[in-house]
């Protein structure tokens, strides 16, 4: 059926049109739970299957190719390393647990999903890394093991039917756990008032001052990097060239976060995150409802086995090592999402002290999510074959 939305400036204009709404439809309070990218990817969903957008046009193949490399290069230029070595070993031990949590219980329940979901190994490396750091893993990810735009659409589709419900959990969490008297005694090991608290009286979210200064040496280093990264992925096989290409963009950009005036480029979040919206959006329209409902219930099956079991493997291990239940949660947040929603969740609670050492873990997932979700999904193929 003809699509509403034909030409390439028409195809344009309604994508950008889609970010802008996400973004305006957080000062709403219903809306500012969901964050921009579940908004994007859900007007989106709606726009393609009421015929409005078409499933697929030209115009996203650009997006595909370049949008992740620069969006994932901007995300990591504020990975201070020396940050991680300063944290106390109970936040580090609980995303250091969510991240071999998920790698296990993937790989494990892949060896029955994977054989039977077209790219079901490229799938398990995709749930690993949004599980590790978030959508931008995903994406990342199933762009470096060359996935499909049917694969794409359903994997991306699964999380968010599967996780988001968690995720708007989780929000919720912070207040339920501090009235239960059943879980204090369960968990006893927690934060005190003193430790939670800080001197520091300012907004926890407030506006961003930058100029279009940052904003152009970002996109100069995000092209440079992706395009350095892609040179020297091509002297590689066709099957691991797209993984060596992200895994480079990852390297690349940590190495270039550890100079100071680079991390003081400002508004690399903020224009990185607006970069990846397009994509997001573009998966949106990859989803096919009713496609997806006769061939892809299994992957949000898979899905499901993933997030069910590591968490519950991760709770489990960091109840054993006695972790203060203020940092599983934050660990957990950081692994499920990022940083930022991480930092939210911590917000929520009033646990200001650890708001930034949230953001850090967020960090410290999306760093690895890419490396041990490449590594693992060549694994299992390695195992189950292709």
């Amino acid at each position: 059926m003809e699509t509403l939305v034909t030409s390439q400036g028409a195809v344009l204009a309604v994508m950008a049109s889609v970010v802008a709404v996400s973004f305006l439809l957080l000062r709403v309070k219903f809306f500012k739970s969901f964050g921009p990218a579940i908004i994007c990817i859900i007007i989106g969903i709606i726009l393609a299957n009421f015929n409005i957008m078409p499933h697929w046009h030209d115009v996203y193949g650009a997006f595909f190719q370049y949008a992740i490399p620069i969006s994932l290069t901007m995300f990591l230029l504020n990975v201070n390393l020396k940050e991680w070595v300063k944290l106390s070993k109970q936040p580090l031990l609980a995303m250091l647990f969510a991240v071999i949590s998920v790698c296990i219980v993937t790989l494990i329940t892949g060896l029955y999903f994977a054989a039977r979901i077209p790219e079901g190994w490229k799938v398990a490396g995709m749930f690993i890394g949004t599980y590790t750091g978030g959508s931008a893993n995903l994406t990342a990810i199933g762009t470096g093991l060359n996935a499909s735009a049917a694969t794409f659409a359903s994997a991306n589709a699964a999380d968010y039917l599967i996780g988001m419900p968690a995720l708007v959990l989780f929000f919720a969490v912070p207040g339920i756990l501090a009235r239960s008297k059943w879980f204090k005694k369960v968990w006893p090991y927690s934060m005190t008032a003193e430790e939670l608290a800080t001197d520091d009286d300012t907004e926890l979210f407030s506006k961003k001052e930058w100029s279009v200064t940052d904003i152009a040496l970002l996109f100069a280093i995000g092209f440079i990097v992706a395009e350095a990264a892609t040179v020297i992925s091509q002297g590689f096989s066709d099957l691991t060239s797209g993984a060596v290409r992200i895994l480079l963009i990852t390297t690349f950009a940590l190495i270039l976060a550890q100079f100071k005036p680079v991390r003081e480029i400002k508004g690399n979040m903020d224009v990185g995150y607006f970069v990846a919206l397009f994509f997001l959006v573009i998966i949106g329209f990859l989803v096919d409802i009713k496609e997806f409902m006769n061939s892809a219930p299994l992957i949000a099956v898979f899905c499901f086995f993933v997030i069910a079991g590591s968490l519950v493997l991760h709770v489990a291990l960091c109840r054993l090592f006695k972790i203060k239940y203020q940092y599983v949660l934050i660990s957990i947040v950081a692994a499920v999402a990022d940083g930022a929603s991480a930092a939210l969740v911590a917000g929520t609670g009033k646990w200001k002290s650890i708001i930034s050492v949230a953001i850090v873990l967020g960090a410290i997932g999306s760093a690895l999510g890419n490396y041990v979700g490449i590594g693992v999904a060549y694994l299992l193929r390695a195992v189950v074959g292709a």
